[in-house]
C-alpha cells in the first residue's frame, strides 16, 4: 500500500502539474475576456435600446410642439391681425414643417409602427385642424381688408395658395359681415369647443403613439437585461471556477509541499492579500467590475434626464448644476454667473407667459453663443449658469464680446418679446480654493456689474470680496 502510494506520487511531474495550470490559467483568462466582452456587448445593448425610445419620444412630442405653435401663432393672429403671427405659422407649417420630420423619424425605425400609426394619426388631425385655422385667417385678412401685397415676400405665393383651398374660402354670411364681426368669429373658430376637440385629439394620439412606444422599448429593454443577467452568471460562474482552480492549485502544491503556497492559503485564511501570483488578476477584476459600474451609474443619470433639466428652457436644472459641479475639473473651467436685468418689471407689465418666453429666450441664446461642450444651468428664477470647461485663465476678452454680442440679440423685438439683458460676473477655477468659493466669487462679480449699471460683464478681481450685496 505504501509502496503503492510512492510510486503513485513519484508517477507525478510536477512541469506537467505546471503546464496544466498554466493551460488553466489561459483557459479561465479566455473565459473572462468573453465574458467581459458578453457584459460589456449586454449593456450597451440596453443603453441603445433606451436611447432609441429617447429618440423617438422626442420625435412625437416634436409634433406636439409645432402643433401647439401652429395654435399659438393662429390664435393670435386672429386676436391682433398682426402679419407677423401669420408669417410665423406659414413658416414652421411649410417650411421648418417640425410635423412631418416627426413622423419621417419615426419611419426610420420599421419596429415602430405601432406608435408611427397613431403619430401619423396625430398629423393627420393637425392638417385638418390647419383648414379652420384657414378660414378664421381669412376672416382677419377681409376685416382687416390685406391684400396679397401685405404677405411676407418670401412665403407671398405659398400663403396664397394655401388660403385659397376651398375649404378656407369664406362663405357668403361671414364675407358680409362688418369687420368688427369678421374679427370674432376669426377668433371663435380658433377657440370653440370643437377646434379643443380636435386638440384633444392629437394630444391623445400622441399619448397613444409614447404608450406604444414605452411597450416596444420596455420589450427591448427586457430582452435586453435578461442578456445582461445571463451573463453576469456567466461572469459570477467563471469568478467561482477560478476561485475552485486556486483551491485546487493551493491544495495540490500543499500536497507536494511547496512552501510558497502554504503561505499564500495562510494569507487567506488570515483574510489578508494573497502573494502576488493571484493578486494582479484579482486587482484587474475589481478594477474592470468597478469601471462598469461606474460607467453603467452615469449611464442611468444620463437618462434620467427630466430629473437634470429645467422642464420650461431645457437646459440644466439646479440638480444638474450640482451634478455637473461633482465632476468638472473646476481648475480648468470658467463659471460665468448671469441674471435678467429687470426681469421682475417684466414679469409684473407683461405677465408671467412673456417672462416665461424670456427665460426661454436666455437660455437659447446662451446655448447658441457658447460652444456645444459648454455648459448651461439655470439654477433659479432668472439665474444662469454657464460652464465654460477646458479654457484657459486669458479668455477675458473673448468672453466679454460674446456676452456683448448675446445682449444685442436679446436686445431684439423681432419674435414678439420685449427686450431685455443680462449682467454677468465671470470666475476662472484657477482662483477658487472649491466650488462653493468659485461660486461666491462669481456672485461678487456679479454684483459689482449690477452696481456698475448692468448689461455688462465683470472679471472676478481681489478686493470685490469687500463690495456690499446689490438691492
Amino acid at each position: 500500500m505504501n509502496t503503492d502510494n510512492a510510486s503513485k506520487i513519484k508517477g507525478i511531474s510536477l512541469r506537467r502539474l505546471h503546464g496544466w495550470m498554466i493551460v488553466l490559467a489561459v483557459v479561465l483568462a479566455l473565459l473572462m475576456t468573453m465574458s467581459t466582452v458578453r457584459l460589456s456587448t449586454s449593456f450597451h445593448n440596453l443603453l441603445d435600446a433606451t436611447e432609441e425610445y429617447i429618440g423617438l419620444e422626442k420625435a412625437a412630442y416634436r409634433l406636439m410642439d409645432a402643433s401647439d405653435l401652429l395654435t399659438e401663432k393662429a390664435q393670435r393672429f386672429a386676436a391682433t391681425g398682426d402679419m407677423a403671427f401669420l408669417a410665423d405659422y406659414f413658416e414652421e407649417a411649410l417650411e421648418v414643417r417640425s410635423r412631418e420630420e416627426a413622423v419621417d423619424k419615426m419611419k426610420e425605425d420599421p419596429k415602430a409602427a405601432a406608435a408611427l400609426s397613431r403619430l401619423s394619426r396625430a398629423l393627420e388631425v393637425s392638417n385638418d385642424l390647419m383648414l379652420t385655422e384657414y378660414y378664421s385667417m381669412n376672416l382677419v385678412i377681409a376685416a382687416r381688408g390685406y391684400t396679397e401685397d401685405d404677405f411676407p415676400e418670401k412665403l407671398r405665393e405659398q400663403i396664397r395658395r394655401e388660403l385659397s383651398r376651398e375649404e378656407a374660402l369664406l362663405s357668403a354670411d361671414d364675407a358680409a359681415q362688418l369687420p368688427d364681426e369678421q374679427m370674432r368669429r376669426a377668433a371663435v373658430r380658433v377657440t370653440d369647443e370643437n377646434y379643443f376637440s380636435q386638440k384633444d385629439e392629437i394630444r391623445d394620439n400622441m399619448n397613444g403613439s409614447l404608450a406604444e412606444l414605452e411597450k416596444l422599448t420596455r420589450s427591448a429593454q427586457d430582452k435586453a437585461g435578461q442578456n445582461l443577467r445571463a451573463d453576469l452568471w456567466i461572469f459570477r460562474s467563471i469568478i467561482l471556477l477560478e476561485v475552485v482552480g486556486i483551491v485546487a492549485v493551493i491544495w495540490l502544491t500543499s500536497r507536494l509541499g511547496i512552501s510558497p503556497v502554504l503561505k499564500a492559503v495562510e494569507k487567506i485564511r488570515d483574510d489578508s492579500p494573497i502573494p502576488e501570483i493571484g493578486a494582479n488578476e484579482f486587482r484587474y477584476l475589481a478594477l474592470t467590475y468597478n469601471k462598469m459600474y461606474e460607467i453603467y451609474k452615469k449611464s442611468v443619470r444620463r437618462l434620467n434626464f427630466n430629473v437634470s433639466h429645467d422642464a420650461l428652457t431645457k437646459v440644466y436644472n439646479r440638480a444638474g448644476y450640482d451634478l455637473l459641479l461633482s465632476g468638472l475639473d473646476l481648475s480648468t473651467t470658467y463659471m460665468l454667473l448671469f441674471d435678467v436685468d429687470g426681469f421682475k418689471k417684466i414679469n409684473d407689465t407683461y405677465g408671467h407667459e412673456t417672462g416665461d418666453g424670456i427665460m426661454i429666450k436666455v437660455a437659447e441664446t446662451l446655448k447658441r453663443h457658447f460652444r456645444a461642450d459648454d455648459y448651461v444651468c439655470r439654477i433659479g428664477g432668472d439665474e444662469f449658469v454657464v460652464f465654460m470647461i477646458h479654457a484657459e485663465p486669458t479668455q477675458e476678452q473673448l468672453i466679454a464680446a460674446n456676452i456683448e454680442r448675446i445682449n444685442e440679440e436679446l436686445s431684439d423685438t423681432s419674435d414678439g418679446l420685449p427686450a431685455c439683458s443680462i449682467s454677468a460676473g465671470v470666475v476662472h477655477g484657477s482662483m477658487a480654493a472649491d466650488a462653493q468659493s468659485m461660486f461666491v466669487r462669481a456672485d461678487q462679480a456679479l454684483y459689482k456689474s449690477k452696481a456698475d449699471g448692468r448689461r455688462r460683464c465683470t472679471f472676478f478681481a481681489e478686493g470685490m470680496e469687500t463690495l456690499e450685496r446689490y438691492l
